[in-house]
This record gives C-alpha cells, structure tokens and sequence, in this order.
C-alpha cells in the first residue's frame, strides 16, 4: 500500500518540532522511527497531511540517572534501552522487555517515545512503564507536564497527549536488583503480542500488567490484590483476566487471550521470585 500524499517537515529541537505543530494543528504527526506510524499511512488508517520528522532531535536521545529514577529521553532507541549498563543496574525490566521490542531493525530504528505515544495495547513497553508507575513528561506551547502512567493511556491508540504536545521524557523508578520478568506469546519473533504479561517490584511490591487483553495497556489488579492478601503464585494468576476486555482476532479469541493471560502472569510471577 502507498501512503496518501503529505508535506514534510524536518526539525532539530524540540522548540521546533512544537512550534510545527501548533502551525499544522491536528493535520500534523510527529515522525520518531516510524515503526508505527509509517504502516499506519501505508494502509490509510493514518492520513496526515504534515508530517514532522522528530528523528534528528539528538538532545532527546539518552539515558540518566535523576536520583530516585531513571529518566529516558523519548527519541532513545529501542537498542540503547536494550542495552543499556544503568537500566541493567536500576531497572531491569525496561531494559528486559526493550530486548524483545519487534526484531533488530526495528529496535535499531524504532523509539521508546514513539512506542508509548501511539498507545498500542499489543505494544511491550507500555506495559511494563505501566507496571513501574512511570511518569511521561510533555511538553507544549504553554511549557511542561508531568502524566503519571496511570492516567496516560485512555483508549485504543488514544493518550493523554494533548493537541500541539511532545512526550519529551520517560521516568522509571529505580528498582535496583529486585525481581521482574515479561513472559510474551506470540507468532512469531518479530510480531505483536497475542498476549503479554510482566512483572515487576516497585518498592516490595510486586506489580503485574497486561498486553494486549483491552483497548489499552492494563494493571492486573486482581492479580496484585490476591498477592497482598498471600495467595500463592498460582492462585493469584487466576484472576489475571478478571476486568479486561481481550480482542477477538485472526490470532486468538477472548477465551484463549484469558487462558493465555492466566498462564503467562503464573509464569512471570514464579521467574521473577526465582
């Protein structure tokens, strides 16, 4: 499929790239990798008619230690999370879950900004900055806020990224050595989730979230309840399906998405602990 016809906008700051879109309003799409914005246009489910190419925003590629968190640029890559030394150190589960982000080309080309913006539910990611309590800074023509994980993602490809704003940073908590793992069923190396479950531990606790079992990235809340209250490993993972709404799909239906979501978290649950 081709693209329908747009401009084309190429910025090297963030001032810049918000400028061009407060010029274009709501015809304008920001251009990170273009991992998942380009398939979009490719089969019109995208039209926009500018696109702005964010992908020479260098000052919005790194990774750093903020004191209690970890903060990442949004224009870093997929492969520098991968690998990563201080995510390895603070934050294992980012660095973890980047490395099965797609397959090389796409993690060498692709961003963690651009993975968390387009708001996919089969999305890896997401999840997992889901699971931490992360917390998304944007930034617009009135300046800079703060979007606690929580409140980031509230549809199918819907955030809370307001018209004209750019997700500038990631902050994860520093988690040093404690447990996590990120449990993925799919097809294929390179292909969605059918189904995702991690696990990460956030200060003694232990936090579970879902891919691909609703129109957003989801905490596992039963899940989490059940453990508080001493269930074991494989009792909690009973309740992974409670409260979502799986997609049905050339791929999986709704019953096997729970089936696999309850299996997938007992074994997320019981590597983390190991």
């Amino acid at each position: 499929m081709i693209p329908a016809a747009f401009d084309y906008v190429r910025v090297d700051s963030a001032e810049a790239a918000i400028a061009a879109l407060a010029a274009h309003g709501d015809d304008a799409k920001l251009l990170a990798g273009g991992m998942s914005l380009i398939p979009l246009m490719k089969f019109r489910l995208a039209t926009p008619s500018v696109l702005v190419d964010i992908g020479r925003v260098r000052d919005l590629s790194y990774i750093r230690d903020g004191g209690d968190h970890i903060a990442i640029g949004a224009m870093t890559r997929h492969r520098d999370v991968e690998t990563s030394d201080l995510l390895a150190a603070e934050c294992g589960v980012v660095r973890t879950v980047a490395a099965q982000v797609g397959d090389n080309q796409v993690r060498h080309r692709g961003t963690i900004g651009g993975s968390v913006a387009h708001g996919d539910p089969a999305s890896d990611l997401p999840a997992a900055l889901l699971a931490l309590d992360a917390t998304f800074v944007a930034a617009g023509a009135n300046g800079t806020r703060e979007i606690a994980a929580a409140d980031f993602f509230e549809g199918f490809l819907e955030t809370a990224l307001a018209e004209g704003e750019l997700l500038t940073e990631i902050r994860v908590p520093k988690a040093g050595d404690a447990g996590f793992d990120y449990q993925k069923f799919n097809r294929r190396a390179q292909d969605w989730a059918i189904v995702g479950a991690v696990t990460a531990t956030v200060s003694g606790t232990r936090r579970v979230a879902l891919v691909n079992m609703g129109s957003t990235p989801i905490r596992a809340r039963e899940v989490e309840a059940a453990l508080a209250a001493g269930a074991s490993f494989a009792d909690a993972a009973q309740a992974a399906a409670v409260g979502t709404e799986p997609p049905t799909d050339l791929n999986a239906s709704v019953e096997y998405r729970e089936h696999l979501a309850r299996v997938l978290v007992r074994r997320s649950l019981e590597a983390a602990s190991a």
